[in-house]
C-alpha cells in the first residue's frame, strides 16, 4: 500500500522539477538552435524554443526510479518505448523527420511496451454476447491503440499550452477513476499517473499563451505515447464500457484526429498531409482569440472527463443512452466548426429541414 503523504510530496518535488529544469533549457535550446521558426501553417509569428517536452520525460522518469516504490520489472518497459518516442521526437524537432520515419518510431515503441511489458488486451467482455478473446490479435491491438493515441495529441498541439492543458485533464481523469475502480495491485498506475500531471504542471506555466517555450514533437510524441500506455493498463480483460473510457476521456484529441482523416480522404489528400483545418484552427477562424480558443477546449476536454466518470455510475441502458449523446454531442459540434467542410453538414441540415416542416 502507498503512503500517500510520500505520494504527494513526490508529486509537489516532481512539478518544482520541471518547472527549475525548464527556464536551464530554453536557455540551452536558444543556445545550440533548438527553435521552431514561424511558417504559414503554424499560427506562432517568431522564433520559439522548442522540445521542452524532454524535461517532462526527464523529471518524471527520475520521480519513478529513485523516488517511487515501484517495481523496476513494471517501470522498465515503459521507459524503453518512452526513450524510443523520445529519441523520434528529438530527430524530428532538429531534422523535421518524413512520416513514415516518424510513424516507424511509434510502432517501435509500441513494440517494446508490449514485448517488455505487461500491456496489452487479452480480452473483451460484449454485454449479452459474452467474451471476446483476441488471441493473436492482442499485438497488433496494443500497436495501433498506442501509436493512435500518440499521433492524436501530436495532431492537437497546435497552440500554445493546448497539448499539455488537455494531457493534465485526460491523465487526472485516468488517474481518478483508476484510484477508485482498479484494484489495490493496479493502483501504482495512478500514482504515476498523478505524478506525470504533475511533470507536466510544472512545465505548463512556460508554455501557455503567450509561451516561451513548446513542447515539440518530443513533448506531444511522449505525452501520447503514455497516455496510450496508461489507458491499456485497466484494460488487459476489458469490457465494452471500459474500453470506451479512454476514447471518450481523450475526446478532443480523438475527434480532430478521426475527422482529419475524413477530411483528406474526402478531399483526396493524404492522410498524413499537414492542413491548418484542426479544431482550434477553426475555432479561431470563427472568432475566438488565441487564448479563447485554448480555454474553450479546456472546457470540452474537461465536459468529457466528466462524462467518462459518469459511465463507472451508469448502468448498461445509462450508458448506451452517453455513448448516442455524445456521438450526437460530437457531430454537431464538428459541423458547426465546419471541421470536415462548410459544405458538409448533414446533420444540421437535417435539423434545419425538420425545423422548416415543424413551423409549415
Amino acid at each position: 500500500m502507498y503512503n500517500m503523504f510520500i505520494v504527494l510530496m513526490v508529486c509537489i518535488f516532481t512539478m518544482l522539477g520541471t518547472l527549475v529544469l525548464t527556464p536551464i533549457f530554453k536557455v540551452f535550446a536558444r543556445k545550440f538552435k533548438i527553435v521552431d521558426e514561424p511558417e504559414a501553417r503554424r499560427v506562432h509569428e517568431k522564433v520559439m524554443p522548442t522540445m521542452g517536452g524532454i524535461t517532462i520525460f526527464i523529471v518524471f522518469f527520475f520521480s519513478s526510479f529513485v523516488l517511487l516504490p515501484i517495481p523496476t520489472s513494471q517501470i522498465m518497459p515503459i521507459f524503453a518505448g518512452a526513450a524510443v518516442i523520445v529519441i523520434t521526437g528529438v530527430l524530428d524537432d532538429v531534422f523535421e523527420l518524413k512520416p513514415l520515419v516518424k510513424l516507424t518510431g511509434m510502432i517501435v515503441a509500441a513494440s517494446l511496451v508490449y514485448v517488455l511489458g505487461d500491456v496489452a488486451l487479452e480480452t473483451m467482455t460484449i454485454p449479452y454476447f459474452g467474451t471476446l478473446t483476441f488471441g493473436s490479435w492482442q499485438m497488433p491491438f496494443t500497436i495501433l491503440w498506442i501509436v493512435g493515441l500518440t499521433n492524436a495529441i501530436n495532431l492537437i498541439d497546435g497552440l500554445d499550452g493546448l497539448a499539455s492543458g488537455i494531457s493534465m485533464i485526460a491523465l487526472t481523469t485516468m488517474g481518478i477513476i483508476g484510484f477508485f475502480f482498479l484494484t489495490i495491485e493496479e493502483v501504482s498506475i495512478s500514482i504515476m499517473i498523478f505524478v506525470l500531471v504533475a511533470a507536466i504542471a510544472g512545465f505548463w506555466p512556460y508554455n501557455f499563451q503567450p509561451a516561451s517555450i513548446f513542447l515539440g514533437d518530443t513533448g506531444a510524441l511522449f505525452l501520447g505515447y503514455m497516455i496510450g500506455v496508461f489507458s491499456l493498463q485497466g484494460l488487459k480483460n476489458a469490457t465494452l464500457i471500459s474500453l470506451i473510457l479512454p476514447i471518450v476521456i481523450l475526446g478532443i484529441p480523438v475527434t480532430d484526429t478521426l475527422f482529419a482523416i475524413l477530411r483528406r480522404t474526402l478531399n483526396k489528400q493524404s492522410i498524413s498531409a499537414a492542413d491548418k483545418n484542426h479544431i482550434h484552427h477553426r475555432l479561431m477562424s470563427i472568432g475566438l482569440s488565441h487564448r479563447q480558443t485554448v480555454l474553450a477546449i479546456y472546457c470540452v476536454s474537461a465536459i468529457f472527463s466528466v462524462i467518462a466518470m459518469l459511465y463507472n455510475f451508469s448502468t448498461l441502458i445509462g450508458s448506451i443512452l452517453l455513448t448516442v449523446s455524445v456521438i450526437v454531442g460530437v457531430e454537431l459540434f464538428v459541423e458547426i466548426i465546419g471541421l470536415v467542410g462548410e459544405e458538409r453538414r448533414p446533420l444540421l441540415k437535417k435539423l434545419s429541414e425538420f425545423g422548416r416542416k415543424l413551423n409549415n
